[in-house]
């Protein structure tokens, strides 16, 4: 009976979301009550490791930094894909095999173009 349906299953769940949320919530109030709160301007005047600013913080980064940050992205994805694969070759074959390996092949077409590209030149 599909319109009878209760998922009891989740009540568990649930429960613990309720007092992992009243936990969080209870544990920062509580702080927030308990803290000293006794400002000034030095406490309140920002700093970089105890010493006043010499510099803007934000500053620009080359270009070069994310792009290799995207490319380690894209390859970790790939062993993440690589690794159950392999745990259940023996039971997926041989039409599993072919995949894998187009998808290795358009991942090392991507890692040639950026070869080329220059983009793994850190030095550039």
């Amino acid at each position: 009976m599909p319109e009878n349906f209760l998922p009891e299953s989740y009540l568990p769940v649930l429960i613990f979301l309720i007092i992992a949320s009243g936990f969080a919530i209870g544990t920062l109030a509580v702080g927030w009550l308990l803290r000293p709160s006794r400002p000034y301007a030095k406490k309140l005047s920002p700093y970089e490791s105890g010493n006043p600013p010499f510099s803007d913080a934000r500053q620009p980064f080359p270009i070069r930094y994310y792009i290799i940050a995207m490319l380690f992205v894209i390859f970790d994805i790939e062993a993440v894909f690589l690794y159950p694969w392999a745990v259940v070759y023996n039971k997926i074959g041989l039409y599993a095999l072919v995949e894998m390996m187009l998808f290795i092949i358009i991942l090392f077409v991507g890692y040639v173009y950026a070869l080329g590209k220059g983009a793994l030149d850190w030095e550039s």
